[in-house]
């Protein structure tokens, strides 16, 4: 795990990449996998463990059911065309365009869009930023692979922070909000609470006069992963003008549909020390005066974890890996919010004002357009409805993208 204690800080908190990693081999078994113990977790040698390819999460979730009608009146795949997300990471990956373009050959995605244009641009943000840590490169090709396959014709800007400290972090935030075309940015990073963490909070705002997706003007939405310790949820997530994603346990039918959805007990979630609840999420989530966390979730458990190409070697392991945890989240949710931002540019509206559009409807819409997550402990118990362990739950992709397009 890469963190990094900042002094800024009126107490200690490290910032690290949110997520629970199991690798396995691509040469080996599923029903017996190499495992390890990361983030404090032990994986138990010779259990089994899932690992999902991008059609069978987009078929799980729904994504598959979606399409528009484009200004032109055809029909139209919801692909994110004309948006794109910025991935938030720290250090550099220099394999990063690479191991893209491995992970689309082997799923039939497309590298560049239907204009010819490459769909990932690279930026090193803060001079001298050459370091390499294997552990968030491996966190930087689970976030632009796992975007790119829900929304495969965004674009992907990744902006590479200099370190994991608090400055480098929220400079990078800043840089990519002000990016033109930016209609989503994704952290997969959370660190504990801080008593100052409310004066940084403006910077997951749309600046005035951004030019969103499509390229009008339009607005952007924030989304942080929650962590992966349990209780409680880590900042940024916490921010009211952050969507924050926690966790769960997703298992298919035999036909590759939906089956069960349970609550990862390692998800982040629970009531916030110091940000104060906002209005749209007083009549579901606990009213206790303060924010809480997550407000909906997706697949974690790294027993049931994602596909990823990862050519930075970590413990001499290199290629295919199987890779969970609320950092897989975050980028998918923002992929699906990239969708739903396609589907308003075809029908003449700005892509979305993540606290002003995407959180308080994300609280309005019905409950038939989330899987319910009513098992589950993250030092909270999970329950029908919203609860601090998956939030509103996870996507029905074919009714929460229509929904957020309507706003």
């Amino acid at each position: 795990m890469t963190s990094l204690f900042l002094s800024a800080l009126s107490r200690f908190c490290p910032f690290r990449a949110a997520r629970q990693r199991a690798r396995t081999d691509a040469s080996q078994k599923m029903s017996s996998p190499r495992v390890e113990a990361l983030e404090g977790r032990q994986f138990l040698s010779g259990t089994a463990i899932i690992t999902y390819t991008p059609s069978q999460v987009r078929h799980a979730y729904g994504f598959d059911q979606v399409s528009f009608i484009d200004k032109t009146g055809k029909k139209r795949l919801a692909d994110g065309l004309g948006q794109t997300i910025a991935i938030i990471d720290a250090y550099n990956d220099p394999d990063i365009f690479h191991d893209l373009e491995s992970f689309d050959a082997r799923y039939d995605l497309p590298n560049d869009d239907t204009s010819g244009k490459a769909i990932l641009t690279k930026v090193q943000f803060g001079s001298g930023n050459s370091t390499e840590d294997p552990a968030w490169s491996q966190e930087i090709a689970l976030d632009v692979e796992w975007a790119h396959a829900i929304a495969p014709e965004a674009h992907i800007l990744l902006v590479e922070a200099k370190s994991t400290g608090l400055n480098d972090l929220v400079q990078a935030v800043d840089y990519a909000r002000s990016q033109k075309g930016v209609s989503v940015v994704s952290m997969s990073w959370d660190g504990g609470e801080f008593q100052s963490e409310t004066k940084y909070d403006y910077l997951f705002t749309t600046p005035k006069g951004h030019i969103g997706g499509d390229g009008v003007a339009g607005g952007i939405t924030f989304v942080g992963a929650t962590g992966d310790t349990g209780a409680p949820a880590g900042w940024p997530a916490v921010s009211p003008n952050v969507l924050g994603v926690g966790g769960t346990s997703m298992h298919l039918s035999s036909n590759g549909s939906w089956s069960a959805e349970y609550g990862w007990d390692f998800s982040g979630g629970g009531v916030s020390y110091y940000e104060p609840e906002p209005w749209w999420q007083e009549a579901l989530s606990p009213n206790v005066g303060y924010r809480t966390a997550p407000d909906v979730a997706y697949d974690a458990n790294p027993d049931t974890g994602f596909s990823v190409y990862d050519s930075v070697a970590v413990q001499g392991h290199v290629g295919w890996e199987t890779i969970g945890g609320t950092s897989g989240g975050a980028p998918q949710w923002a992929a699906l919010i990239a969708i739903a931002d396609q589907g308003r540019g075809f029908a003449g509206k700005p892509s979305l004002d993540g606290a002003t559009q995407t959180l308080p409807a994300i609280y309005k819409l019905p409950e038939s357009d989330f899987h319910d997550i009513s098992t589950g402990n993250n030092g909270y118990l999970a329950s029908p409805g919203y609860n601090p362990v998956a939030g509103r739950g996870t996507p029905l992709a074919n009714r929460v993208i229509p929904g957020l397009a309507k706003v």
